[in-house]
């Protein structure tokens, strides 16, 4: 791999605070050891990292993130993340697969969050054959991040969303008694509810949903009820 990664590595063990990475570790349940480095600290040391460096290039995408990926402190994995989201525009359809090992590998809320709404999503748009290709089978797959990946790839659609798919793929999730699911219907309804309330209120009123998801897709409406 010719993109070389020991810099921004060797700068993250040299910012490096334990007393952070303890707090860091208790909020993430201990999911993953950290370098202790704040969020904007850590955006920063990339920036500074990609003016010296540049950005990985499409081919260079799938290495680059992987060793990311490999290491053992979350702050790799995030900022695999922030790299991709810089070089968003050289994103294309044959980084899906990459994405999806992604989202089940080191899988938590964080990660998945991102990678569905972020880079997913714009490039389900750029590429609809991929919906059917990927987002059919993730929303049904045992693996319950792929399905929130799948619940979530429209979060920043807004006037775009296939609401007829967004609530198909919802109905397929009601009667999931997992916690990230659950939460993951009733963050998308929030949003979606910014965009089509009428729509939103109706789909709630007519279907049985977890408490969870209907009070979580319901706070903007109720926010803005007059």
């Amino acid at each position: 791999m010719s993109y070389d990664l020991s810099p921004l590595i060797h700068t993250f063990n040299a910012h490096r605070n334990a007393e952070k990475a303890q707090q860091m570790e208790r909020y993430m349940r201990n999911q993953f050891p950290f370098f202790g480095i704040p969020a904007p600290e850590r955006r920063q040391l990339v920036r500074d990292f990609t003016k010296t460096n540049g950005l990985p290039k499409a081919d260079e995408l799938h290495d680059v993130t992987t060793m990311l990926w490999n290491q053992p402190e979350r702050e790799c994995q995030i900022a695999a993340l922030d790299l991709l989201q810089r070089a968003r525009r050289v994103l294309n359809d044959q980084h899906i697969p990459l994405l999806e090992w992604m989202i089940v590998t080191k899988s938590w809320w964080d990660s998945v969050d991102t990678i569905s709404p972020q880079s997913c999503g714009p490039l389900f748009q750029k590429y609809p054959d991929l919906i059917e290709q990927y987002a059919e089978k993730w929303i049904i797959d045992d693996n319950f991040w792929l399905r929130r990946a799948a619940l979530l790839f429209q979060l920043k659609y807004k006037d775009a969303t296939d609401e007829e798919r967004l609530y198909r793929y919802i109905l397929l999730n009601t009667d999931s008694n997992q916690f990230f699911i659950q939460k993951a219907i009733g963050w998308v309804l929030r949003e979606y509810s910014k965009t089509a309330p009428d729509s939103v209120q109706q789909f709630i009123q007519h279907h049985d949903l977890k408490p969870l998801s209907k009070r979580e897709g319901l706070k903007w409406l109720n926010s803005h009820s007059t």
